[in-house]
Order: C-alpha cells, then structure tokens, then sequence
C-alpha cells in the first residue's frame, strides 16, 4: 500500500512542489559532485602544475567514455523502470534491476583489463608530448582499472530513480563526493602519514570513494525494503530485458560518446595553436559542470514523472512538467552565465599556483570562459528537451541532435573559425552550434509532443 501510494503522487501532487522534492536531492548531490571535480584539479593545478592540468584535460575524454557507459544504462534503467511501474508490471521492474547490476560487473572486467594494458596507448592518441602521455597514462590507468566503482553507484542509483525515490541517491553520491573532496589532498600533497601520490593519488582518491558509495547502494538494494526488490537466487538472464534498457540507453550512452570525441577533437584543435589551450579547455570543462549539474540533477526528478504520466496516460500532468522544467533549467544556466560573464578571472586563477606569473593561462581561460558561456541560456533548456524525448522512450531524437550539434556543428566550426581568427574564435564555435541546435530541438519535439499528446487524448 505504502508503494502504491508512493507511486501514485507521480500521477497526483502537484507539480511544482512534486518535481522540486524529487529534484532537490539530486541537485544537491550533483552540486557536491561537481565540486568533487574542481577541487581535483585545483589541487593539481595549484601543487603538482599545468603540465599535470593538461594531462588531467586529456584523460578527461576517456573518462567521458566511463561516464558514457553508466549515464546510457542508468537513464535506460531508469526510464524502463518508471514505464513498467506506471504500468503496473512490478515484477519485470524488478527484473530490470537484476540485469543492470550484472551489466555493471561486466563493464567492469572489461574496462580493467583495458586499462591494465591500453592505457599509454589510448592517451597517446591525443598528443605527442612525452611527459604529457606519462602524466595522462600514470592517472588513467587506475581510473580505468577502478571502473567498476564508477559503474556501481552511478547505475544502481538510477534504479531508485526510477521508482521515484531520489534521496538514497542523493546520499550514495555524498558519500562518494564528501570522501573524494577529502581524500585529494592527503594523497596528491602527503598530508600527515599519506604518501605524496600528485597525479596518481587523485585517481585513487576517486576510485576508492567511489567505491564505499557503490557498496552502500548496493546494501541498500539487497536489503529489499524499497518497491524495486532484487531475488538474485532466481534469476534469469532475459535478453528483451536489455533491449528494452538500450532502446532508451543506448542514444543517451552514445550521446555521451560524443561529448568523449568532441573533446578528444577540441584538445587536438586547441592544442595545435597553444598547449596552454589544453589546460584553460579543462579548466573550463571543470567550472562548467557546476553549471550543468543542478540541470541533470533536476532530470532525476523531471523524468519519472514524465515516464510515469506517459505510461498512466495523462497528457496535462506532463504538460504542465514540461513547461516547469523548462523554465528551472533556463534559470540555472542563465546564472551560470552571468558568473562565468562577470567574474572569469577570479575562476581561472583558482587553478593557477599563486608562485606563478603564469598570465598566458589566466588570458586564454578567461577568453575561453567569457566566450563559450554565451551559449548557456539555451543549453538548460535542451537538457530538459532531450530528457522529453528519453523519459517517454525515444532517444533517437536526442541521439541525433547531439550528434548534429557536437560532431556536425561544433568540431568543424572550431577548426573553420580558428583558421580564420585563431584560437580566440575557436571558443565561438560552442555558442554558433548550440543556437542551430536549439532551433532543430524546438521544432522537432513540439512536433512529437503534439502527436503524443493527441494521441492520449483519443484514449482518455
């Protein structure tokens, strides 16, 4: 009774109040994470030196594979499971959540044994520079061959999404961030009885913390007390099962590929002009998860709603979530770029030693920062219009805008403007395809949406 009632407020609060509730844990835990990931490289940046910065910039791409991975199969899981319980189908809901775990143990195996042996091999793709691929592959490969703690909380937490639970998350991704956040300085300078580990203790920072969180999602599961029960005794491997979760997840995981290729390719571009370059684009890439955070964050709570209205038919409530979620989005990014407008200088000299002239970082970071946030306004609405698309089960529409906007759009347009204007122009090319993109996003799914909505209205 108690879960049917939980599941029922997805049909029934009202909306605003209902989408914060679910959203705030997670904006919240998507905050800290964010901020996990600047300290990371202000202490490289400041203590170990941009050198270290610039490897941590091309290791970045690798690990937006890892990311990629677990962000496919969790919105996979997560929009399945909302579907199926809006349904009623509890049982194959729970059957879901057995097969994602083994997913999770299987990436796992796979990306060690790639990291154990390609690790050099993979970083040497992005430069030529010797001390550069050392740096990189010394902090890579224990990324890699940690993997399975990235894949456990970050998929499993994506099961309670789906049934509308959002604070468990919440609290596996604390976990994780509040260990990291501590953990980073006491293995990358050796505070007190810890060895000076530079590059290499903020990989083992991040793998172990990342561990303890997915150990205790992972209990939390097993102690079958939520309305997703695991029975790992009776299970059958079921092959339409991961169809189902790829249907959804696949778009989104290769969506995230992208995002690995688009900045693998603006590192080479960027880096052909001036490898200070390298490190002002992942200084940037940094500061702007801060950004974009509190937006997936409130796709925690945007989606099962959506999917969960979707499912039970009720074309108004997602009218009404689409219209909310949209504009909560448009007012994170907006913020965002008001800070990175006003104050670019002061967020770039986080990341540089106070010992150092370095003024060419600081220049071309606040460059780089001024101009590619000229583009946030309209990025938080996208978000929200690709999770539209994924929450009722269509992510090819998000799979091919993305596509259009990363790879179409945005890597040529940085190499035709940077052979024009340098790499000062180079930074346009962010705002110039996310405007084209934004245009081909509003079109098509209005256009989807009033044939959906037109169809649940004949049913009703």
């Amino acid at each position: 009774m108690q879960h049917s009632k939980k599941q029922n407020r997805l049909g029934t609060e009202p909306i605003v109040s209902l989408l914060f509730k679910l959203s705030i844990p997670s904006i919240l835990s998507m905050a800290i994470q964010a901020l996990y990931n600047v300290i990371d490289s202000i202490w490289i940046g400041k203590y170990v030196g941009e050198k270290a910065l610039s490897a941590l910039s091309l290791a970045f791409p690798i690990q937006m594979i890892l990311i990629a991975i677990a962000v496919g199969t969790g919105i996979g899981t997560s929009s399945l499971i909302s579907r199926l319980l809006g349904e009623e189908k509890e049982k194959r809901a729970c059957n879901v959540a057995e097969h994602v775990l083994l997913l999770s143990f299987c990436y796992g195996i796979i990306l060690f044994l790639l990291g154990a042996f390609f690790s050099e091999n993979l970083i040497s793709l992005f430069t030529k520079d010797a001390e550069l691929i050392s740096l990189a592959t010394r902090y890579i490969r224990i990324i890699l061959m940690g993997s399975i703690a990235l894949f456990l909380p970050m998929i499993s937490n994506n099961i309670l999404r789906g049934e509308g639970n959002t604070f468990i998350p919440m609290v596996t991704m604390l976990i994780g961030s509040i260990l990291n956040i501590v953990l980073d300085p006491l293995l990358i300078l050796g505070i007190g009885f810890f060895p000076r580990l530079d590059i290499e203790g903020a990989a083992i920072a991040t793998v172990f913390s990342r561990l303890i969180s997915g150990m205790f999602i992972l209990f939390i599961l097993l102690r079958n007390k939520n309305q997703i029960k695991l029975n790992l005794k009776h299970f059958k491997f079921d092959i339409s099962i991961i169809k189902d979760i790829y249907k959804v997840g696949l778009p989104a995981m290769v969506m995230q590929f992208l995002a690995s290729f688009m900045i693998g390719g603006l590192n080479i571009i960027v880096g052909s002009y001036n490898e200070t370059a390298i490190a002002a684009l992942g200084i940037y890439f940094r500061l702007q998860s801060f950004v974009f955070m509190p937006v997936f964050g409130l796709n925690q709570g945007y989606m099962p709603i959506i999917g969960y209205n979707y499912g039970h038919g009720n074309p108004h409530r997602m009218q009404k979530t689409i219209k909310y979620g949209f504009l909560v989005a448009f007012t994170f990014t907006t913020l965002g770029f008001l800070l990175f407008q006003i104050f670019p200088e002061q967020l770039v000299k986080l990341f540089i030693k106070k010992s150092s002239n370095n003024t060419e970082l600081l220049k071309i970071g606040t460059t780089t920062l001024k101009s590619i946030s000229l583009a946030f306004p309209i990025i938080g609405p996208a978000i929200i219009g690709s999770t539209t698309f994924q929450a009722i089960g269509k992510g090819l529409p998000s799979l091919i805008m993305s596509f259009s906007r990363q790879i179409i759009l945005l890597l040529p347009l940085a190499y035709i403007l940077g052979k024009l204007g340098g790499l000062d122009a180079v930074w346009y090319s962010f705002p110039l395809s996310e405007l084209v993109n934004s245009f081909i996003m509003a079109f098509w799914l209005t256009k989807t949406l009033k044939s959906v909505f037109v169809r649940m209205e004949n049913k009703i």
